[in-house]
């Protein structure tokens, strides 16, 4: 098989390098290849740690869009590290096991989600507003160990022999001692002990994800810890290609959900690496959305085209320019020709990646 890679010929080597290889029908980079570590055994989780600035540690990780509370870089690691802890001591789990997240967007999400990993087991997540039917379906066959659901979805589980411990949107919600938590208090309560170290390595899984099932029954993907840790090397080599001003300043809007790819991969891996602040939103709201671009100093919004155009017909920019705003990145589902150029004339000032 020749090498996907174009390379300069006679016929294009005046207008310099190709994006297309036609012998191998493949549309390649211009940029270098990522290097990936090369530590066999590394896991996701320490490697997020080790790529998080260590300047700062009072600087907020995570915020509550509704509620304004908080978790530092700091808080981050602790709480990861102690829910990781009582998985394992409390809860029994070991490298393997899988652990159901049936949540929505909030900032205990990127918590439990890198604590199940941190403790060798598995995640797998799934929409929180699913059918109780969809739900079964996806419990006969993952088989989790554990699964974390909500005070809202709680009553759609099936009869489950397994754990189910109940997940506040909040961690002051914690803190107050609602007796509905107490179990998600007492996996906080323990000592962090050390991240799993070699047992658990690149090559290991450490999700499965479920297609959308549009073309058919929803399929489960098994990803790696190398995968998810790819991720974080994109974040971080791309961040360093697009402004001047450090990752860490940037402050980034989640309203995709957490529970997909596209989501999870941003606010709960990739995003969190760099030590910039996610601010969480729990469901998309055009209206509230605008409102926490302003309050908060939103520089940075991924969204899909949808959300996109629901902006775009919400905002009167003469009233809310939303000049913080510096990039919207949409992907997903391509946008349409109009919807563009709406978008670049309500924010001439905000780059738009496609």
């Amino acid at each position: 098989m020749q090498d996907a890679v174009a390379t300069h010929g006679p016929a294009n080597a005046a207008a310099g390098a190709t994006f297309y290889c036609a012998a191998a029908g493949v549309y390649a980079s211009t940029h270098p290849p990522v290097a990936l570590p090369s530590d066999p055994s590394l896991s996701l989780v320490p490697h997020i740690f080790a790529r998080l600035p260590a300047a700062r540690p009072d600087a907020p990780a995570l915020v509550d869009a509704a509620t304004a509370e908080a978790l530092s870089r700091a808080d981050l690691r602790r709480l990861v590290s102690a829910l990781a802890a009582g998985l394992r001591r409390r809860r029994g789990l070991r490298e393997g096991d899988v652990v159901l997240l049936a949540l929505p967007n909030s900032i205990a999400f990127p918590v439990a989600f890198l604590a199940v990993l941190a403790a060798g087991s598995i995640a797998t997540t799934m929409s929180p507003f699913s059918a109780p039917a969809e739900i079964a379906a996806r419990v006969r066959d993952t088989s989790p160990a554990l699964v974390f659901a909500t005070l809202d979805n709680v009553g759609k589980l099936p009869p489950l022999r397994v754990p189910v411990v109940l997940v506040p949107d909040a961690f002051h919600l914690a803190d107050e001692g609602a007796p509905e938590f107490a179990p998600f208090r007492e996996l906080l309560l323990l000592d962090s002990e050390p991240l799993p170290g070699p047992s658990v390595g690149q090559d290991d899984a450490a999700a499965i994800l479920y297609s959308s099932g549009t073309g058919g029954r929803s399929k489960g993907v098994v990803l790696t810890h190398r995968n998810l840790i790819a991720t974080v090397e994109l974040f971080v080599h791309f961040e360093a290609s697009q402004y001047a001003a450090p990752a860490c300043d940037n402050v980034y809007l989640a309203a995709l959900p957490m529970f997909h790819v596209y989501g999870l991969s941003l606010f709960a891996v990739g995003l969190l690496s760099l030590g910039s602040t996610v601010v969480v939103m729990k469901r998309f709201d055009a209206g509230e959305a605008v409102k926490t671009i302003r309050r908060f100093k939103v520089t940075h919004f991924p969204v899909v085209p949808p959300i996109m155009a629901a902006l775009v017909h919400t905002t009167k920019p003469a009233a809310m320019p939303l000049e913080c705003l510096v990039q919207v990145s949409t992907g997903a589902a391509p946008s349409s020709r109009r919807l563009i150029d709406d978008f670049v004339k309500a924010f001439p000032h905000v780059d738009l990646i496609q």
